[in-house]
């Protein structure tokens, strides 16, 4: 039987990513064959439950209390579905030398046992606290599972220790506190692990972006008057699951006027001849997420039109350019145009707009890259970091609007985009 997770069972070696830089990063088939090396799940697990030790032992804490199901994943490799994600119902402790536990809904404990070997079984128990308070405080859950947390911490030996947590229910921390444990931001401990992929985090986001590359040519067979914004979503959406999407977080759909301010959502407005449009797939494969916009025009564009996209592929394409390992996020960020130069008052009205993030489990990861935060706190760019960076410039006309990202992944020597639909210049769909 694995134990891939078990602790005595990781070596230093396990913290090596294993990257093969090559010419270009494969997009591998999502099936599993004897005849190509793909995706080494087992070294994944060990890789990622070893960056996690790592940076525990970096910090001040001695042990994790994990309820963001993104984390829970990192370190267990357990999933129960996307109806996970907003529920507050699973957690995982990973404290001292021990292998993690993980409390779960119900019968998916039972599951975990079962097929989940790389964990200890005696480790995967059902448990449920707040669910988002719909179990009140008063029934006494979380002052159960405080107490039994508070005592595998103290047979760890880290009671003296504080515990990170990424986050929890209010009164979930005043459980933790009433069993004397001192709580400490234990998110960016799991963000500082998260930071730099291995080689099969790669593959999959490389796969996972692969699988909107053929969706935005779906949208632009697809782009015509009489179709509305949320038919294109409906389609991406049915796309995407057949090819095997965990999960479509969100597709913005936006159109015509509605593309000035951005609105970062869809409607049911119809497309009309000549509106700009763009659109932002959110999706994940086996986990690992795409942030991918791109614009189109349906028929024919005008002058400001094609100027706008023309401006927002300068500023991405000068962002790309800086990033190699060592820069800083500060000079990506010096190449975007001030928000006060787009009409905005200041950069926390326009964040968002010229910004880079990471991607892996969370849509959201390091580095950050924004005029608003990384001009005065930048972080370095360092090798096998995976990020989205996204342009956008209104038009002239006072309503249209040019929306670009492209997702990079940090390779020894400056990045390879990995998001390829052509962007190069204005789509125009079904040309008049």
């Amino acid at each position: 039987m694995s134990r891939a997770l078990m602790p005595n069972m990781l070596t230093p070696q396990d913290l090596e990513p294993n990257w093969e830089w090559r010419e270009r990063l494969p997009a591998w088939g999502h099936t599993s064959v004897d005849f190509e090396r793909r995706i080494d799940h087992d070294r994944l697990r060990r890789y990622r439950l070893a960056r996690t030790r790592q940076s525990l032992q970096n910090s001040q804490a001695g042990s994790l209390l994990l309820f963001d199901v993104n984390n829970i994943r990192y370190v267990t490799a357990t999933k129960i579905g996307e109806w996970e994600r907003d529920k507050m119902c699973r957690f995982c402790l990973l404290t001292g030398d021990d292998s993690p536990y993980v409390w779960d809904f119900g019968s998916a404990a039972v599951h975990h046992k079962r097929y989940s070997d790389w964990l200890e079984p005696d480790h995967c128990l059902a448990g449920v606290v707040g669910m988002r308070g719909t179990i009140p405080p008063d029934f006494g859950l979380m002052q159960k599972y405080a107490k039994m947390i508070a005592q595998l911490i103290k047979d760890a030996g880290m009671a003296d220790m504080p515990v990170g947590v990424d986050y929890a229910e209010t009164a979930m921390f005043h459980a933790l506190q009433a069993e004397g444990i001192k709580v400490v931001d234990g998110q960016q401990i799991m963000l500082a692990a998260r930071e730099i992929k291995n080689w099969d985090e790669i593959q999959l986001l490389t796969q996972a972006a692969t699988m909107v590359d053929g969706v935005y040519h779906m949208i632009y067979e697809e782009l015509k008057p009489g179709v509305r914004e949320n038919d294109i979503v409906a389609l991406s959406n049915k796309m995407l699951y057949e090819m095997g999407s965990d999960d479509v977080e969100a597709i913005n759909a936006i159109s015509g006027e509605r593309c000035n301010p951005h609105p970062h959502n869809f409607t049911d407005r119809l497309i009309r001849p000549g509106d700009q449009c763009f659109f932002d797939i959110l999706q994940s494969y086996q986990g690992y997420r795409t942030c991918y916009y791109r614009t189109f025009n349906v028929g024919r564009a005008t002058p400001s039109q094609t100027d706008a996209y023309i401006r927002a592929r300068e500023w991405i394409d000068a962002s790309i350019e800086m990033i190699r390992p060592g820069v800083t996020t500060d000079k990506v960020a010096e190449v975007w145009p001030t928000a006060e130069s787009l009409g905005f008052p200041n950069e926390d009205a326009a964040f968002g707009l010229q910004f880079g993030h990471g991607l892996g489990l969370a849509l959201h990861e390091r580095p950050i890259i924004s005029r608003a935060i990384s001009l005065d706190h930048p972080m370095e760019i360092q090798t096998g970091m995976v990020f989205a960076l996204e342009t956008y410039c209104p038009a002239s006309d006072g309503y249209s609007a040019a929306r670009i990202e492209e997702e990079v992944v940090v390779t020894e020597t400056g990045c390879e985009v990995i998001s390829l639909f052509p962007a190069e210049e204005l789509p125009i769909a079904n040309r008049y």
